[in-house]
């Protein structure tokens, strides 16, 4: 409970730190951005509203977690970050790899200032679409709601197959629904920084060429426990 309430308050920060360029973005700031997204996540998973099912996680090939925050007037999101992981052959999922999130409306209703979201990618051609495109949740690669644990279970008609299944904290949105999560991309020069590498997102995705720092391993084993 204590780590969740810490980082709870890292998520908050964490948006504060997203700058328009990355390349002056100094690599705490970066740190906390991945430490965010790891409470995103602990924060779903400690609430049975919100919680992903273990049955979504296991056929998961892929996860992207994102915090998105309005910076316009009553809706849209116009600025955000994230992280995007893979489940490599082996079973072992990839250091997670920093995105630019934005251009969202999901979740935002009168009043609410940001919108946190996880997307379970459960192929291995969708998070290959960051490599070379923007891609646009629900447009490019088609996205539904994630069922909770009950209607997982119950599931006869497989309603919930889709490349990417999303959950937010969204009032209203039913399982199955066709959603639009808004538009993500890669961020090289983040993780440049964060890593201390030349390597791009394909590399940092598919291959053991850089070493896990410190920093984000207390969220791969996050996942790795959650989709073993």
């Amino acid at each position: 409970m204590k780590k969740l309430l810490t980082l709870s308050l890292v998520a908050l920060l964490g948006a504060t730190s997203l700058r328009a360029d990355d390349a002056h973005t100094e690599r705490p700031d970066l740190v906390a951005r991945v430490n965010a997204c790891e409470a995103i996540v602990r924060q779903f998973m400690a609430d049975p509203n919100t919680a992903i099912p273990a049955g979504v996680w296991q056929s998961a090939r892929g996860v992207m977690i994102l915090s998105q925050f309005k910076a316009g007037f009553i809706f849209g999101v116009k600025g955000g970050y994230g992280v995007i992981m893979v489940k490599k052959p082996g079973g072992h999922w990839s250091l997670p790899v920093l995105i630019d999130a934005s251009e969202a409306s999901l979740g935002l209703q009168v009043g609410a200032k940001s919108v946190d979201t996880i997307c379970i990618l459960t192929d291995d051609a969708t998070p290959r679409l960051l490599f070379t495109n923007r891609v646009n949740i629900g447009v490019d690669a088609k996205a539904v709601a994630g069922p909770n644990s009950a209607e997982y279970e119950n599931d006869a008609t497989k309603t919930f197959v889709a490349p990417v299944l999303v959950y937010t904290k969204s009032v209203g949105l039913y399982a199955g629904a066709t959603v639009k999560a808004g538009r993500v991309q890669r961020n090289d020069i983040a993780n440049f920084t964060l890593y201390n590498t030349s390597y791009t997102m394909p590399e940092l995705l598919y291959s053991d060429w850089v070493t896990p720092p410190p920093e984000v391993q207390p969220l791969m084993s996050y996942i790795q426990q959650l989709s073993p």
